[in-house]
């Protein structure tokens, strides 16, 4: 539902949520937090998986009790007002699996258009892995077999991203070896870490892992440079 002056709101998460992190939910219930509902409405969409009735299964136990869940399906599509269904919602949680494919499956249905009007609409959009990239101007992503840099994300938010940054030993190097051969800098992700954005601008970032880190990369002088960004662990005290 359209709202006056909608804060809009992304979620970008390196690693982690449900799906990885089963039995620590810190990153998904900061996610719910953002709301500001008892039970919001939540709908997974897993085209980057697709549509992987396991994931899916997984979604709904771990949001079943917390939200009012529901995913959409692209491969067997059963929604047919897209943008009603979606602008029904009022967090949009994008799940792992192929960045390239889900771009594409979703330009074809007009499933980015009517993301994009959710965002200015004030709905909360949020994703992991895939479902960070997707958000950016662009990112690294194993798409094609390889890690390999991909151009073409929503542009929502500015730069590149790259997820699991110290989950996957080949992230690190191979983003930044496209940073400093001309590919836009960006932010890189731990696994258990994520970037909250308000507008384009990011506001702060938290972990559900206490070592879990985000770092802006870009090239300076010829040089890449990471510098890390403070992120609020979310959890207890006491080490994880």
């Amino acid at each position: 539902m359209k709202t006056q002056n909608p804060i809009r709101q992304i979620l970008a998460m390196g690693g982690g949520g449900f799906s990885m992190e089963p039995n620590n939910p810190l990153l998904d219930d900061y996610l719910l937090s953002l709301s500001k509902r008892d039970k919001p409405r939540v709908c997974f969409v897993p085209t980057a998986s697709g549509d992987s009735p396991e994931y899916i299964e997984k979604f709904h136990a771990a949001f079943k009790t917390r939200a009012d869940a529901s995913h959409l399906p692209l491969f067997r599509r059963e929604e047919t007002d897209l943008r009603a269904f979606l602008l029904n919602q009022n967090i949009i949680y994008v799940g792992g699996g192929n960045t390239a494919n889900l771009l594409a499956i979703w330009r074809v249905h007009g499933v980015d258009l009517i993301l994009r009007l959710a965002w200015r609409h004030g709905i909360i959009l949020a994703g992991v892995s895939a479902g960070m990239i997707c958000w950016f101007e662009g990112g690294v992503t194993d798409s094609f077999g390889p890690l390999a840099a991909l151009p073409d994300g929503l542009a929502l938010l500015p730069g590149t991203a790259c997820p699991h940054y110290d989950g996957e030993a080949h992230r690190r190097p191979v983003y930044q070896g496209f940073v400093s051969n001309g590919f836009p800098a960006g932010l890189a992700a731990d696994d258990g870490a994520a970037l909250h954005f308000i507008g384009r601008k990011l506001s702060c970032c938290v972990s559900s892992r206490r070592h879990a880190q985000v770092y802006q990369v870009q090239l300076k002088d010829r040089i890449v440079v990471e510098t890390p960004i403070v992120t609020r662990f979310l959890g207890a005290d006491e080490a994880k």
